[in-house]
């Protein structure tokens, strides 16, 4: 094993385990230690800084080192630091927040259930969906779709909805009756001279042909990203999400939004539901709910779904589901305290006013050899590598370029999020021009060692 820096690279070795990472590769060259952040910048143990173009996983909305949503946390502590909302008890925090996010939905909602994660959201939208159909008496609509390269989460139910087969391998997943449909990636998959109306149309004929064969009597749910994360950041083609919407009216399937990633703001509207036009009919919510910095997360649900939760409950005597942590007080009042800095930075006009030179920084990577296209909205986006631009050819696996890219752009000072072929950005909403103009600088330089 080489050498570790420190005692906190030893010990980490020795008793951690970290998610999505190379077990073996960690254990033979360590990690690297991240010690404090300043705005959109954090420090490593060498004091070396980043600008930190991911958020760290999407969700840092408001940078890092918050003092004011510090001082918010320690005084909901020292108030009440917990308490449950299980079996009619409750609390203010969770009380006002649910009201908040009510009021602030991209379309009518009315109830909010809360989780501690991305994933517990869509874990607990499974759930509901199943509720919801036994209630009103189609119990045979249990199989829900999801979408290939599509990411909504690490338990057992959200990662069988996830269209990531490495994340299904040998943990015996994805479980019966969930689904998945094609990847709507134009770029990538597109025919010769299919306009992105004409490959939307094609998407929602594969998943009418998928609805079709597999009985439209036993579906229950469709499940969709606004912007595919993990899939590399990719945009929906033009007309998608209302064609996709045709099809799931035509055949009465409920239409669950993803917004984990794209709620409050990231592509240029409060909810990516917004900016596509999408009307679920629950909406599960995360990561800038909090701006990361403590885990909390939500599932809206519209009348529909909960008068069939009201049945249901006084048929089975209580509605039995929850959390210990759900609602947290804590986590509330810093979520709320979160909502209020957006409303006071206008922080969805902010990135649309960021959009502009964000894009232009991203367009301008076209021009690179290696990079095939280059697309965003609002402040999320993503470039794909490839061999040969003509035929969008990627490159061979075992050569990893992709992966050196990445290297030399951190090795300027930037990170961003590798994912396959593709570099994914997602910078903290608050990122400024000037900043944005470093970030792409940099990442240009970092190209041009690979002309």
């Amino acid at each position: 094993m080489p050498q570790l820096s420190n005692s906190l690279h030893v010990r980490d070795v020795a008793s951690l385990v970290h998610p999505q990472t190379n077990l073996r590769k960690h254990v033979e060259s360590g990690p690297r230690i991240f010690t404090r952040g300043e705005g959109i910048h954090v420090y490593d143990d060498a004091g070396k800084k980043y600008l930190e173009a991911a958020a760290g996983l999407w969700c840092a909305s408001l940078g890092f080192g918050n003092e004011r949503l510090a001082k918010v946390a320690y005084n909901q502590m020292r108030d009440i630091g917990y308490y449950h909302i299980y079996r009619h008890a409750s609390h203010g925090p969770a009380i006002e927040l649910a009201e908040k996010l009510l009021e602030i939905a991209p379309v009518p909602m009315s109830k909010v259930v809360f989780q501690c994660s991305g994933s517990e959201a869509n874990d607990t939208a499974v759930k509901l969906v199943w509720y919801y159909w036994n209630a009103v008496g189609k119990p045979q609509k249990k199989k829900i779709i999801a979408r290939m390269a599509s990411y909504h989460g690490s338990t057992c139910a959200s990662v069988s909805l996830t269209g990531k087969p490495e994340m299904h391998a040998d943990f015996n997943l994805p479980f019966p009756n969930f689904l998945h449909t094609e990847f709507p990636h134009y770029y990538r998959f597109a025919a010769e001279g299919e306009t992105e109306e004409q490959y939307s149309a094609r998407m929602a004929a594969a998943l009418e042909q998928l609805i079709l064969k597999e009985g439209p009597e036993t579906i229950a749910a469709f499940w969709a990203e606004p912007v595919m994360g993990a899939g590399g950041a990719v945009l929906p083609p033009a007309g998608y999400f209302k064609r996709i919407q045709d099809v799931l009216r035509k055949y009465d399937i409920l239409f669950v939004a993803d917004e984990v990633i794209c709620g409050f703001g990231r592509t240029g509207n409060m909810w990516g539901s917004q900016t596509f036009d999408m009307q679920p009919d629950m909406i599960s919510c995360a990561k800038a709910l909090s701006a990361g910095l403590i885990p909390i997360s939500a599932l809206l649900i519209n009348e529909r779904v909960f008068q069939a939760m009201l049945t249901e409950s006084d048929r089975q005597g209580s509605f039995a589901h929850g959390y210990t942590y759900a609602g947290h007080p804590v986590a509330a009042a810093v979520a709320l305290e979160t909502l209020k800095i957006y409303d006071e930075l206008g922080i969805v006009d902010h990135v649309r006013r960021m959009e502009k030179p964000f894009l232009a920084g991203l367009h301008s990577l076209r021009d690179h050899p290696l990079v095939g296209s280059a697309e965003g909205i609002g402040l999320i986006g993503g470039i794909e590598i490839v061999q040969d631009k003509a035929s969008r050819k990627p490159f061979p696996a075992e050569q990893q370029i992709p992966t050196k890219i990445d290297a030399k752009i951190r090795e300027r000072g930037v990170i961003l999020r590798l994912i396959g072929n593709r570099l994914a950005f997602s910078p903290p909403l608050i990122i400024d021009e000037a900043q944005i103009g470093d970030m792409f600088d940099r990442i240009g330089d970092a190209l041009r060692e690979f002309r």
